[in-house]
């Protein structure tokens, strides 16, 4: 598919490092404390800028969503769009009537949401203090439009601008500090949740590892992006650490882990682990991602080398020092079902991107459609193929309970 960041100003992702302490910034889950939870049936709409539009290459949002809540036939929608502002200023391509905000409500109600997540703020800091009370109107109006579909929003903070090379980088951050706080305020007021992902982003070591010219989030941005979301709606950590402990006369493990056997002689070791949820898989360069995930630590190993096989599939070998310590579970089976689970999300997404704003949107949609109108239909006719992609997603995110084996080499 094309390149979806095309076109987008320097500004749309900017962020000022402080907003964390600022005294306009919100609760991470304010104003409520509750975590958050999908239910039976909702359909999740990402609205927005670059932010949310960039990640339908990557598909990490919806990934780490749709893999929480696996048996709840949750759908997504990513109708995000590069240089958007509230007012739906980038979607004026089809000319009047419709109008650009006409469009940003059309492709809201469309989209049929029951939860809303916003990502504005970074086009209009462009306009500088002078901005601002029009921005704060327009994320209000189209908060009500939310209220009014029946739906719940859920408002984000801008992101920063993670490049010392951007010129005026910190007068940029610190007017996108007075719109990080204005949309919190407005979160605050209309008792909606808040998510800050200004000062999470800002605060990671090696900021060039995240993005791709310091303002666009590459892979692994989205990655951090995703796993930060979690975080901040309150969902408990992904990753966990699998403790197996041998014993002379038995096998004692914590974790999701179940019929753990060992061999007299501890050569063998042998268990089932339930996971909970499918893990997120690391970018192709995991080595930009320092944090962990899933960890294996079996102590109790004479000396030696162990290989682990998962589901018959050989995975990693390590010393029985290396075991104790815990090694990461970067392979797998269920890295490979989270993996097929990504692909086929984003072919829906890709789909659906070219459905809903096809390349010739004003010859089959607009005051030329009188040339090519007829393909209205084929669009139209596109949905079998997206719910059919999505029935082939909820089939896929259920994990599935995994058979571990840890040999000795000899």
């Amino acid at each position: 598919m094309r390149r979806l960041k095309a076109g987008a100003s320097l500004i749309c992702c900017f962020l000022f490092i402080a907003l964390c302490s600022s005294p306009g910034s919100a609760q991470i889950n304010s104003p409520s404390a509750a975590p958050f939870t999908l239910k039976k049936g909702d359909r999740v709409v990402f609205v927005g800028n670059s932010l949310f539009e960039n990640d339908v290459q990557f598909g990490y949002l919806e990934l780490a969503l749709t893999t929480r809540w696996p048996d709840k036939e949750v759908t997504f929608r990513n109708i995000g769009w590069t240089g958007d502002n509230v007012y739906g200023v980038a979607r004026s391509t089809i000319t009047n009537p419709p109008t650009a905000y006409e469009l940003l409500m059309e492709h809201l109600t469309k989209a049929q949401p029951t939860v809303v997540f916003i990502g504005y703020g970074n086009i209009e800091a462009q306009e500088g203090e002078a901005g601002l009370p029009r921005f704060v109107e327009g994320l209000n109006k189209l908060v009500d439009k939310v209220d009014e579909l029946g739906a719940q929003a859920v408002l984000l903070s801008t992101i920063p601008v993670l490049s010392d090379s951007i010129p005026n980088r910190t007068e940029y951050n610190a007017m996108l500090q007075r719109y990080a706080g204005a949309i919190a305020k407005t979160a605050t007021d209309r008792g909606k949740r808040y998510i800050d992902l200004f000062g999470p982003l800002a605060a990671i070591p090696d900021k060039r590892t995240i993005t791709e010219n310091g303002i666009h989030l590459n892979e692994a941005g989205y990655y951090r992006l995703a796993t930060l979301l979690e975080e901040r709606l309150g969902l408990p950590a992904r990753h966990g650490a699998i403790q197996v402990a041998v014993g002379k006369t038995s096998v004692d493990a914590s974790g999701p882990v179940r019929a753990a056997t060992a061999d007299p002689k501890a050569e063998r070791i042998g268990f089932t682990v339930d996971e909970r949820w499918l893990p997120l898989p690391k970018p192709a360069d995991a080595g930009v991602i320092p944090e962990k995930g899933n960890v294996l630590a079996v102590t109790g190993l004479k000396k030696g080398y162990y290989t682990l096989r998962i589901d018959n599939a050989e995975v990693v070998t390590a010393s029985a020092k290396e075991w104790a310590e815990g090694v990461e579970i970067r392979q797998g089976s269920g890295v490979e079902q989270a993996r097929d689970l990504r692909h086929l999300i984003n072919k829906k997404n890709e789909l659906f991107y070219f459905q809903y704003r096809p390349l010739n949107t004003t010859y089959i949609l607009g005051f030329r459609s009188y040339e090519q109108g007829r393909h209205v239909k084929g669009l139209e006719e596109q949905n079998f193929i997206i719910k059919w992609l999505e029935s082939q997603i909820a089939l896929t995110r259920t994990p599935k309970p995994r058979v571990y084996q840890l040999t000795l080499l000899k």
